[in-house]
């Protein structure tokens, strides 16, 4: 059973792992660094858990106490019970929720790892919005995505707010981030997968056309919010597709462009 103890003192140096929440480049360093991340909501936090991941410490308000009182029993980490006011304090934010991990990350797999049983993977390259990382990690695990590959230079998917706005899909596809960039794409292709780019440019064709689904293997590969698939790797790819607009719309945010198009790559998928 976990200790509960109640914390009085914003500085106690208990809380180091909630300080400074808000602050984006402090926390992008610190976490990988220190083996961390933070999971924010009851949900979110027994998801985390559900996953396999070990709890450093919980803090958490008065009136969730009894909500997470299960979980708290189970624990052999600690868990401090902080007031609303001190809570913004540490964090830097008021947390409505009212519940905070701070989890153990685990290795990473390999991007070799991952290939050798997915079927349907997401390539992603330079996604740095934490938003945007949350949306895809959610709809790669509602669309049935195997796993998700990250170029060097995207955001942490264990970021707090990606693994808020993902509501815990981040614990459930397999992620690897691919050494180099775009060269590690060949890898890709080597273990089977064809490279579909996706693009608004005209030149591309429409999902409907290149029918992905009844194709063996495929890596659908993703750029970021308005620039888009860098030239390299869109000449890295196999083919580029598109999805079709109307009313004059070019293209769409590309948490939502990646919905349509993981339901176009997994619909129909071939049987393993």
């Amino acid at each position: 059973m976990a200790d509960l103890i109640t914390v009085e003192d914003p500085d106690d140096p208990r809380l180091r792992d909630y300080t400074g929440l808000t602050d984006v480049e402090l926390r992008r360093k610190r976490e990988p660094a220190e083996g961390l991340f933070i999971a924010e909501g009851e949900k979110v936090i027994r998801r985390a858990k559900e996953a396999g991941y070990e709890m450093r410490s919980m803090l958490l308000s008065a009136k969730w106490i009894d909500v997470m009182r299960d979980v708290i029993d189970e624990l052999p980490a600690p868990v401090y019970a902080v007031t609303p006011d001190l809570a913004e304090q540490v964090t830097g934010y008021h947390v409505h929720r009212g519940a905070l991990a701070s989890m153990q990350r685990r290795p990473l797999p390999t991007a070799g790892e991952l290939l050798r049983s997915a079927r349907r993977v997401v390539v992603m390259e330079s996604v740095n919005d934490h938003t945007n990382i949350g949306a895809i990690f959610r709809s790669a695990a509602a669309l049935g995505m195997d796993a998700v590959l990250l170029s060097p230079d995207c955001a942490d998917p264990l970021y707090r707010r990606s693994v808020k706005v993902s509501m815990g899909a981040v614990f459930s596809v397999p992620y690897a981030r691919l050494e180099t960039w775009p060269k590690g794409l060949e890898s890709v292709r080597e273990a089977g997968f064809t490279l579909l780019a996706l693009t608004p440019d005209e030149k591309a064709r429409s999902l409907d056309e290149a029918a992905p689904h009844t194709m063996d293997r495929v890596a659908l590969m993703l750029g970021a919010e308005g620039d888009g698939l860098s030239t390299q790797a869109l000449v890295a790819a196999d083919e580029w597709v598109r999805i079709p607009m109307a009313h004059g719309v070019d293209s769409l945010n590309v948490g939502a462009a990646a919905a349509v198009a993981f339901y176009a790559v997994a619909t129909g998928r071939p049987e393993s």
